[in-house]
């Protein structure tokens, strides 16, 4: 097999609502593309576009050196590999498996051991950036296997994403996409937390929608403070301690204040209550003022509009010492170009 994987058959399997999209960016790829999904509907428009199409696995893997299975869980990988008429069935020796699936980062390993039995190398291979990115051919994919087997994929993943990282042995990429959804859906229950302030406090929940998404495509949301290379307490004289320092003022600011609110109108905000506690240890700054006088505060003290002109005064004084404009984080370039 060709090291770019240029003249390479590609195969598909799964055509469900992200695997569609990918396989679609594939079908003008120079080494050809055969398809398989138990569904005969969602095959035919990829050979109405001109793609072979297979009745199996095995007889998928028989074409192809390189073949992409994009199905929904651990179970589902197995017996696309090791089922009757599975992939490694066929596979010539040499043949790469990429796993867009998101399964346990054990069964990737697993998997690669039944491959490697057979001469075949499997890179788990998941991605990130939805049915959007997949359609616009912007996702970004996360890939654990050998620099052999990722360099083998590296250019018809090129088709449907616009950002491929080697996270390292097989198994990486999994984890790498695990840590990446950990923050994902805990944003997720933040927001249903920060929608519950909101409709208690009066506000139209959807034009809050709209500002969170309008403010996080300028900033880059979360992933603007994810730049460091170590999660380790920031030395000083780091350049990333003035900077980070700040942005642990403001957001202790603003997280006090939301609680401050929200104990008024009696809505629980556990989720604000466990990042003010944590937030400037895990920035690597350390707990700042208002989150240690925070936590010393008696809860009725904590839930009073009292405590929210002091929470307001008390950071007035370093707004304004800090660098750069009040309310603003760091300024950094979001170039992981992923519409999540």
């Amino acid at each position: 097999m060709s090291g770019d994987g240029g003249g390479t058959r590609v195969g598909f399997i799964g055509l469900g609502d992200m695997g569609a999209p990918m396989a679609k960016k594939l079908l003008d790829w120079s080494g050809g593309l055969t398809v398989c999904d138990t569904r005969p509907e969602a095959v035919q428009p990829f050979t109405d576009a001109g793609a072979e199409a297979a009745g199996s696995p095995a007889e998928l893997a028989a074409k192809c050196g390189v073949v992409c299975i994009a199905v929904v869980n651990d179970q589902q990988v197995r017996t696309v590999l090791t089922g009757e008429n599975g992939v490694l069935s066929a596979a010539a020796p040499g043949t790469v498996v990429a796993v867009h699936s998101t399964i346990a980062d054990e069964s990737a390993v697993e998997f690669a051991g039944l491959c490697a039995e057979r001469g075949v190398e499997l890179v788990d291979a998941p991605i990130s950036g939805g049915a959007a990115g997949a359609n616009s051919g912007r996702l970004a994919v996360m890939a654990g296997g050998s620099e052999s087997a990722v360099a083998a994929v590296r250019e018809p993943f090129g088709c449907f994403a616009d950002l491929v990282v080697h996270a390292g042995a097989v198994g990486a990429g999994t984890r790498m996409k695990l840590a990446r959804n950990l923050l994902h859906f805990i944003s997720f229950t933040a927001a249903t937390e920060a929608q519950r302030l909101a409709e208690a406090a009066g506000l139209d929940i959807t034009a809050l929608g709209k500002v969170v998404r309008h403010s996080d495509a300028v900033t880059g949301g979360a992933g603007s403070i994810m730049l460091r290379d170590t999660t380790a307490p920031i030395e000083e004289g780091d350049f990333w301690l003035p900077i980070l320092t700040h942005v642990r003022e403001l957001g202790e600011k603003d997280l006090s204040l939301a609680l401050g609110l929200g104990g008024r109108l009696g809505t629980e905000l556990p989720l604000a209550a466990l990042a003010l506690a944590r937030f400037g240890d895990g920035l690597g700054v350390g707990q700042g003022e208002i989150s240690a006088t925070w936590e010393s505060a008696a809860p009725a003290q904590r839930d009073s509009s009292g405590t929210e002109q002091a929470s307001r005064g008390s950071i007035a004084g370093q707004e304004g010492t800090a660098a750069g404009p009040q309310d603003a984080g760091p300024t950094v370039q979001n170039d992981s170009k992923e519409s999540e």
